[in-house]
């Protein structure tokens, strides 16, 4: 069973129970679908927004995020995706709450150990720039959120040591990015090889990937920093608009004047000589 083609949907990712549960609070009526080979979405429509949204919770780790996406993209073909949750920060001025918009997907183990010590090989996706946009403007609305722009790094380890050899790697490689998660580049690139689907990473911060995380996240920092996260897909979604009703971002405002009137609007088909017309 597939998500209704009449509306165009996004995928809404999460690893953990408490960030699906942020989600879904946004859903107020939902349907349960189940994959032929087990994995479970619910479909339901994001108010005030031209989206349906499939949610799905695909547990931990990069790999299986990678191959559950996949798995989602080829089935209920969404226009985008995106993940959200929780990450750790790896900046001082990127606080417990804040959120990090990932402007691109760091996949930070890469390389090739030598006898001379370990070459890195860096891999890197990039965000989509359309949903970036839409984060940006979102953001602007949401004074009880802040909102960061920055790389994110994705490892298979829950970082719990700012002074480990992983943080070390990670500060002399990757010093640019602003939070560090487990699944982020999987989902990135089964998006970036399906095609033409949009990918973009939403992670609320919930601890400073130090020896404070369990801590942090005993006193209910997870369930906020989902929550904000949450917070900003959905205002995002509610500022993007689907490709495929005409209407998309690159339509809005003034340039969206340029049809109608007068003009006949051949996008999408294939014109090899004059036409006639009258407008009635």
């Amino acid at each position: 069973m597939s998500v209704p083609e009449t509306q165009a949907t996004v995928l809404v990712l999460t690893a953990l129970p408490l960030e699906y549960a942020a989600v879904r609070a946004y859903i107020p009526e939902r349907q349960e679908l189940v994959h032929v080979k087990g994995t479970r979405v619910e479909t339901g429509r994001l108010p005030d927004s031209a989206w349906r949204l499939a949610i799905s919770e695909l547990g931990v780790g990069a790999e299986r995020a990678a191959a559950l996406t996949a798995q989602l993209i080829d089935w209920l073909h969404p226009e985008a995706v995106l993940f959200v949750g929780v990450a750790g920060s790896l900046k001082d001025d990127i606080e417990i709450g804040d959120v990090v918009v990932g402007t691109q997907v760091y996949e930070i183990h890469g390389g090739k150990q030598t006898h001379n010590g370990f070459k890195v090989r860096p891999r890197a996706l990039p965000g989509s720039h359309a949903l970036e946009q839409a984060a940006r403007s979102a953001a602007r609305d949401l004074p009880e959120v802040r909102v960061h722009f920055a790389p994110i790094a994705t490892g298979d380890v829950v970082l719990a040591d700012s002074r480990s050899d992983i943080a070390r790697h990670i500060e002399a490689h990757y010093n640019d990015a602003g939070a560090i998660e487990m699944e982020g580049s999987g989902a990135a690139q089964a998006a970036h090889l399906s095609g033409q689907v949009d990918a973009l990473v939403v992670r609320g911060v919930s601890d400073r990937a130090d020896r404070n995380k369990r801590r942090a996240d005993a006193g209910g920092s997870q369930q906020r920093a989902a929550a904000h996260a949450a917070t900003v897909a959905v205002e995002l979604l509610r500022k993007h608009q689907p490709r495929r009703t005409g209407s998309g971002d690159s339509q809005e405002g003034p340039q969206a004047a340029g049809h109608g009137g007068d003009h006949i609007d051949f996008r999408g088909g294939t014109f090899y000589g004059p036409v006639t017309g009258k407008q009635v």
